[in-house]
């Protein structure tokens, strides 16, 4: 009889984990080792009274006490490198996290990494990572749209969502996601589509790898378009966005060309085009050496070098520019800077962006 009860009361401590969404475990099995590596943004601010709005103010073990069911899913250590709005986020900063994530995945006890971080530039963050750590353990990131301060704060169920996926084997090789709401984002994909909203992070036409669900984590697909492209400097090679528009000139080019760059993305029109005094401009670039790559300010699809007119896709291709097949503009930014590390041929490069 008391092995009969001892039995029944194990089948419901097992039960009673699903239902509150934490993954069951063997008996008296070690808890798993995720490192929190907290950077900022609205997920580490409380509203300033003097200021009149959130600023930083909570740090990454702060984070985790709002969250004590987490305990129940893994040991979590945690690693403050900043604490800066992600409008303060910048290439320098880049590196710096590059290097704290690589170090944790390569201990043996982690399972996995979460990166806490502002929302406005959370998918550039990803997308670096996915590109520069070679790991097959996941790296999460998340955020908050509202503040620590507030009622509805999201910051807790995202931060128990990330551990909870950490820890679920089906994670690995499946590089940076970004896990906000539930929902899964691959790195590469993953955009925010609304200022405030919860919901805010969309992965246009491809959709969701997978959400966050009460009893466990599914997953419905895997990103196969990725690639890793090391750091091998201590500074990456500046390259700047230059946005076109209905009139737009050959200013910001010069400009940019003027300041060094050593690469400039073209967020241009549709398919991927200008006007015939933008092409000019990326021509006379080109010549001095500054590598320039056509993305689109449309949201959706494939830059492609389809017309034949002087500044349509083609000429520009003519004229020595590489395409950026679906990436953002900022995407395509933090693609170039890497590739730029390794070589500053038209073929080549567009050999990155084709991957």
């Amino acid at each position: 009889m008391n092995k009969l009860f001892v039995w029944c009361l194990s089948i419901f401590a097992t039960f009673a984990v699903l239902a509150a969404g934490l993954p069951a475990r063997a008996q008296n099995a070690p808890l798993p080792t995720v490192v929190l590596i907290a950077t900022g943004g609205t997920i580490a601010m409380k509203y300033d009274a003097e200021k009149k709005g959130p600023v930083p103010a909570i740090s990454g073990e702060d984070l985790v006490a709002t969250v004590p069911d987490i305990a129940k899913v893994a040991k979590i250590e945690v690693e403050n490198i900043s604490n800066v709005p992600s409008a303060h986020m910048d290439p320098p900063r880049w590196l710096e996290l590059e290097k704290a994530v690589s170090a944790a995945l390569a201990k043996p006890a982690v399972a996995g990494v979460i990166v806490s971080h502002g929302t406005d530039t959370l998918e550039e963050t990803a997308y670096f990572l996915d590109l520069a750590v070679k790991s097959d353990k996941p790296v999460v990131l998340i955020g908050a749209q509202r503040s620590a301060s507030e009622s509805d704060f999201d910051g807790p169920r995202n931060l128990l969502n990330a551990a909870r996926i950490c820890v679920a084997p089906e994670a690995k090789n499946k590089g940076a996601m970004l896990v906000m709401n539930g929902q899964i984002n691959a790195a590469r994909e993953v955009t925010k589509t609304h200022t405030s909203d919860v919901e805010t992070f969309k992965s246009g036409d491809f959709g969701f790898l997978g959400v966050a669900d009460e009893d466990r984590v599914v997953f419905s697909r895997a990103p196969l378009r990725r690639q890793h492209v090391a750091v091998k400097q201590d500074a990456l090679p500046r390259v700047d966005i230059v946005t076109t528009y209905g009139g737009s000139d050959d200013t910001q080019i010069k400009a940019a060309t003027a300041a060094g760059a050593k690469g400039i993305v073209l967020e241009a029109l549709g398919w991927g085009n200008v006007n015939p005094g933008t092409y000019e401009a990326v021509k006379a670039a080109i010549a001095k050496g500054v590598a320039v790559a056509v993305s689109t300010r449309v949201y959706n699809g494939r830059v492609l070098p389809h017309y034949g007119y002087v500044g349509g896709g083609k000429t520009l291709q003519d004229a020595g520019a590489v395409f950026c097949d679906n990436l953002s503009p900022q995407k395509a930014r933090l693609l170039l800077m890497l590739a730029l590390q390794y070589t500053q041929k038209t073929p080549e490069l567009q050999a990155y962006f084709d991957k």
